[in-house]
């Protein structure tokens, strides 16, 4: 089993019982999924950023992710239908506790100048997320192999019905907020 999920289970989940007074098990906060979305605006000039994308967070989620297309042409942008413009992935079960022990443990303190992540970035619904501005943080990447900097948002989707909820889940699991 994995070590993030161990700590949820013997750990996280009982502090969250205990502190908002749940009766039932099942109603503490739990992780649902992560989805990681790289968007690559430039690929509309150069189809092949993306085929280095997919690689990239193909080495970084463990999971091949799916390529977005444009669902409209947009001429200001020289977008049209069906371009690839991005790619994303999303991750469950134990390729979801894994990927969020490598974020927290290893890629974030690799960020220059990091004092942390914001505590303002939930939607009101007990969902996070997060921006990431260069994917060489994870120690897959390879430095040399890499031909353009890309930044991905990574969102993380609780069954918590209000922000402080999970903000409490996600401290009690080791993510580094900073101080408000």
């Amino acid at each position: 089993m994995n070590r993030l999920k161990t700590k949820y289970e013997g750990e996280v989940a009982p502090a969250l019982m205990k502190q908002f007074g749940y009766a039932n098990r099942l109603q503490v906060p739990r992780l649902v999924k992560v989805t990681l979305n790289m968007g690559l605006g430039d690929a509309t000039q150069n189809p092949k950023l993306i085929d280095g994308a997919v690689e990239e967070m193909t080495a970084i989620a463990g999971q091949k992710p799916v390529v977005t297309r444009a669902r409209k042409s947009i001429a200001a942008f020289k977008v049209r239908v069906g371009n690839a413009i991005g790619c994303c992935v999303t991750l469950r079960g134990e390729r979801m506790y894994e990927f969020l022990d490598r974020l927290m443990n290893v890629a974030l303190p690799r960020v220059r100048d990091f004092r942390g992540t914001s505590p303002k970035a939930f939607d009101g619904h007990g969902d996070y997320t997060l921006g990431i501005r260069e994917q060489i943080i994870f120690p897959e990447i390879d430095y040399d192999k890499v031909e353009k900097f890309k930044g991905m948002n990574v969102t993380i989707a609780t069954s918590a019905k209000t922000d402080e909820e999970a903000f409490a889940l996600l401290k009690g699991l080791g993510m580094p907020f900073r101080k408000a």
